[in-house]
């Protein structure tokens, strides 16, 4: 495609708890895009919801600094839940990865969860709640069809903020109260038992999926301390040692994911690989990180696509579905 420089919004920080993570994506991007194609505008919002440039007033475009594409790192509520997809959409600029709708639905895990069943993708066993006290009264209901070895989560944040591996009824309790200081609804699933795998899916209607990798927490968590703070928190492994066999299940797994969760652009699928060789759903996180430990820009790599071209694939996959929405006809044929 002919054109001068791109103005490109990377849009970060934000009132999410993630907004530190947020940042640390925003660097690594910004390094690697090529300043030769891109002019980037740096749009960071704080924890209080102001945006870095003093524009807001002036509409969703002036918001958004002239530019024309956004590049969403918003992680979590305020951003990947579809809200900036949304802006974007107001704006009719292209934005890189997922739509409202498939970046609503996955920030949601009970209603990704629900819709990943619905389609018949094999997920872990499930409740949520939206009030604690319902909760802690279910203890009797989740010991018996969850069991006493569960992960405590609030429903609309990643990176493991607020989320609690709890073993028995005093650990449940306290991991409840903790999930929701983060949010209105809480996700109580159980452990599943495998080896933590996660597969890159890029693309718009023909998704393709990048070798798996598998995250080996040293202390049995992939906690957020593990994931951004200590470097010896984990060990990252990409690719991971599968069969081909495996291999190839974890990739039409994430795949299946997607499709089912109307996500295209870019998504990172969170699944377990069980002794028995069968692959369970976790989670699909639509902005994944972009920070030197993450597994998104590190599985491309390994997958034979280095971080500057997989963030120009990103730009043009968004620039081409933009183009194709504004192509579709917005009004009803003229009566005669």
């Amino acid at each position: 495609m002919n054109r001068g420089k791109l103005r490109v919004a990377l849009v970060y920080g934000g009132r999410s708890a993630e907004r530190e993570v947020s940042a640390m994506s925003a660097r690594t991007v910004a390094a690697a895009l090529d300043p030769a194609k891109y002019e980037l505008i740096h749009i960071r919002i704080d924890s209080e919801g102001r945006w870095g440039r003093e524009l807001a007033q002036g509409g969703a475009k002036a918001a958004l600094g002239g530019a024309e594409l956004v590049f969403p790192l918003l992680h979590g509520p305020y951003g990947e839940d579809g809200s900036i997809q949304g802006l974007a959409r107001l704006a009719d600029l292209p934005c890189v990865g997922a739509g409202v709708l498939g970046s609503a639905l996955c920030m949601d895990k009970h209603a990704a969860k629900r819709i990943m069943r619905d389609s018949g993708i094999e997920v872990g066993r499930f409740r949520s709640f939206r009030d604690p006290a319902d909760a802690r009264a279910a203890w009797p209901e989740i010991e018996a069809c969850l069991g006493t070895d569960l992960f405590v989560k609030p429903a609309n944040l990643g990176s493991s903020v607020g989320v609690s591996r709890a073993r028995g009824r005093a650990e449940y309790e306290r991991a409840v109260a903790r999930a929701f200081e983060y949010d209105l609804k809480v996700v109580v699933e159980e452990t599943v038992v495998g080896r933590e795998i996660e597969v890159a899916v890029l693309g718009d209607r023909a998704l393709r999926a990048s070798l798996p990798g598998e995250i080996v927490p040293r202390d049995g968590f992939y906690s957020y301390e593990a994931k951004y703070l200590d470097e010896d928190g984990a060990a990252v492994i990409a690719p991971a040692a599968l069969t081909e066999r495996e291999s190839e299940a974890c990739r039409a797994l994430a795949i299946a994911a997607c499709e089912a969760l109307c996500v295209d652009g870019m998504a990172r699928v969170d699944m377990f690989l069980r002794p028995d060789g069968k692959s369970v759903a976790s989670e699909v996180n639509t902005i994944p990180g972009f920070t030197s430990r993450s597994m998104y820009p590190l599985l491309w790599e390994a997958s034979g696509l280095p971080l500057p071209g997989l963030l120009d694939e990103l730009i043009e996959l968004a620039i081409e579905g933009h183009a194709e929405r504004s192509a579709l006809k917005s009004a009803p044929p003229a009566i005669r």
